[in-house]
């Protein structure tokens, strides 16, 4: 029946015969001199033959020992070529990473600055996937995820991006012809740009200190993707919730008007998720790092209050 070779006992092996000596041998790989001796008679056991020649005074390879030899010092010299490459790999920004981000947040947010991020980091591989579905970050094999709200897994590790507000908006034309509200029941008489990929769909909730208030919106036009709402609301034909990276912008212009500043919808946060690990490689760290500072500069970004995970 197949076994596992005894990798460590051979490696063992390999260094023994290099020094010609148990105690050195054990003095280099840090290990105790019995600790050698017994791997040496382990692999001699199961191989049911002898490698070394023992005397008082020195130690010499069998005819077996000098078949064997060249083969297992390449077992030493393979791993330890394996952890020098992984260490290195962690501690140095090169290779591929996967990134998975919802569309909307990813073209307004993501998409206009990865070629900085390329210039940068010359030896990263970037895969961005835009996708509204929900992202398997471990079966599909995503090394990472901007994803809006925490994820459903706790297993996983999130650093929170930034928290962003989603103001009420609309176009001049559309309040010179309804007027200005001045209370979330005021928007009865407007119409509404209704999402349908969200939960609230048409029951939009407001705040402000010690008041809540939910408002049943109706309008004529349904859309499921956030990119496709802005024109609609620019061009007057209904108000909307859309997130402040979209409209920071136009309400500056004077394009959209900030309707109910007053009130506020709950803010929503962007979380970079990675798969659950000790450490992550210096890839997807240098990524997390550029992605926080670049939206640690955003007039429209309220910044991380969480620690990461």
């Amino acid at each position: 029946m197949p076994h596992m070779p005894d990798f460590e006992a051979w490696a063992i092996f390999a260094k023994v015969a290099e020094l010609g000596s148990f105690s050195h041998a054990a003095e280099e790989l840090g290990l105790a001199s019995t600790t050698v001796s017994k791997a040496i008679t382990r692999i001699e056991q199961r191989m049911q033959t002898t490698l070394l020649h023992r005397t008082t005074r020195k130690l010499s390879l069998t005819e077996t020992g000098r078949l064997c030899v060249e083969r297992a010092a390449r077992m030493l010299a393979d791993g330890r070529a394996i952890e020098a490459d992984v260490v290195e790999e962690a501690a140095v920004p090169r290779g591929r990473v996967r990134m998975a981000c919802g569309t909307a947040f990813g073209l307004a947010t993501v998409v206009p600055i990865m070629p900085t991020f390329m210039k940068r980091y010359a030896d990263i591989e970037l895969d961005l996937c835009l996708t509204e579905d929900e992202v398997d970050l471990i079966g599909s094999g995503f090394d990472v995820c901007i994803r809006l709200g925490p994820p459903p897994d706790s297993t996983l590790r999130t650093v929170r991006l930034i928290s962003f507000a989603r103001p009420l908006v609309g176009s001049p034309a559309l309040v010179e012809e309804h007027g200005a509200p001045s209370d979330p029941a005021d928007l009865a008489r407007f119409p509404a740009i209704i999402p349908t990929n969200v939960p609230w769909g048409n029951d939009w909730e407001f705040e402000r200190p010690g008041e809540t208030q939910v408002v049943r919106m109706t309008g004529r036009y349904h859309i499921n993707h956030a990119t496709a709402v802005l024109p609609a609301v620019a061009q007057g034909l209904g108000v909307a919730l859309l997130p402040d990276f979209f409209v920071h912008d136009e309400l500056k212009s004077g394009r959209l008007l900030h309707l109910l500043p007053d009130w506020a919808a709950a803010p929503k946060s962007a979380y970079m998720v990675t798969p659950p690990g000790v450490a992550r490689p210096a890839r997807v760290r240098v990524l997390i790092d550029f992605l926080r500072e670049h939206y640690g500069r955003q007039a429209w970004a309220q910044p991380p209050t969480e620690p990461a995970s």
